[in-house]
């Protein structure tokens, strides 16, 4: 959906910042919904509700491609993110449940290639569709690889196991997430890049969900997110770089397209060709990379591509 921002803001005649809602709806919900689903995964059967969160994604797919409306299509894609979170929160616990610990790291390399190959793959078959059959197409073509997706599921994941129902699920937690981050996101893209008093108001309130999201961890029997574990030296600089990493790929991911087509004057095709770049590199090292870090250890390898990540950054801007 990426590199076709610019085509859904001259299609339905929107600006930028309404335009990227399409990308911040999608990763919003993944945000809310990914800790929850892990949650629910253990207490209703992991491959059940991965399978409903294919189907969920699938549905959220077709919602997109028939949205009249780009407020229609934002609400799709909030519902399309849902289904997603579900998908990345369960393909990475079943590494943990079908394969020995020696493995993990290859595993998890591997898991980070195919989804490179996903996001390498994305950019390049968006930019055809759109030079070729228009932007519905982008969300339409999900239909075939969800029904494939809940087909292989079905027939090749082994069935849950018994599960104990265990503590409940934070859903003043969750809400208060969504909210959270939702604010902040308004605050930064309400006001046509002026940042004025509705903008300021609206990231304090973002920054006293955050206090009181903390104050509801802290009281809730079956928190969200488990506070104390935050203290672990390793996991929390871990999280961090995570948040960091992140937030470089998406800027990078959701300003690109609009620099490649507006300044650079390339057409949607090249676009994404170029967009592919990174993602494909990113594919090829993955395999690698983990097997690695079953040999050196996840802190040299994790500097190693930190460094990269800088030297790449220096060198886009």
């Amino acid at each position: 959906a990426n590199v076709g921002l610019p085509a859904l803001a001259q299609a339905f005649s929107a600006p930028f910042p309404q335009v990227q809602w399409i990308v911040l709806a999608y990763l919003l919900a993944i945000t809310v919904c990914v800790v929850g689903a892990g949650r629910l995964g253990d207490q209703w059967g992991r491959k059940r509700l991965l399978l409903a969160g294919i189907a969920v994604f699938t549905l959220g797919s077709a919602l997109c491609g028939l949205a009249p409306t780009l407020a229609l299509l934002i609400a799709a894609r909030a519902v399309q993110g849902a289904g997603a979170a579900v998908m990345m929160a369960l393909s990475m616990a079943f590494v943990g449940d079908i394969l020995p610990k020696h493995r993990t790291g290859s595993a998890m390399g591997l898991l980070g290639t195919m989804s490179a190959v996903g996001t390498a793959l994305g950019p390049t078959l968006g930019g055809v569709l759109i030079a070729a059959l228009g932007w519905r197409f982008l969300f339409l073509a999900n239909l075939p690889l969800g029904l494939l997706g809940i087909i292989l599921v079905a027939r090749f994941l082994p069935a849950d196991r018994a599960r104990t129902s265990g503590a409940g699920f934070d859903v003043a937690g969750t809400m208060l997430l969504g909210v959270t981050l939702a604010a902040y996101a308004l605050a930064m893209t309400l006001g046509r890049g002026q940042f004025g008093a509705l903008n300021i108001a609206l990231l304090l309130a973002a920054v006293a969900g955050v206090a009181l999201f903390l104050r509801v961890e802290t009281r809730v029997p079956a928190p969200l997110v488990r506070l104390a574990m935050l203290r672990e030296r390793g996991l929390g600089a871990g999280l961090a770089m995570n948040a960091l990493v992140s937030t470089v790929m998406m800027a990078t991911l959701v300003v690109g397209p609009f620099y490649l087509t507006q300044a650079l004057g390339l057409g949607a095709a090249t676009a994404g060709l170029v967009m592919s770049v990174g993602p494909l590199i990113s594919a090829v090292c993955g395999v690698p990379a983990g097997r690695l870090v079953d040999r050196l250890g996840a802190a040299r390898i994790a500097r190693l591509g930190l460094a990269a990540m800088v030297l790449g950054a220096a060198l886009l801007a």
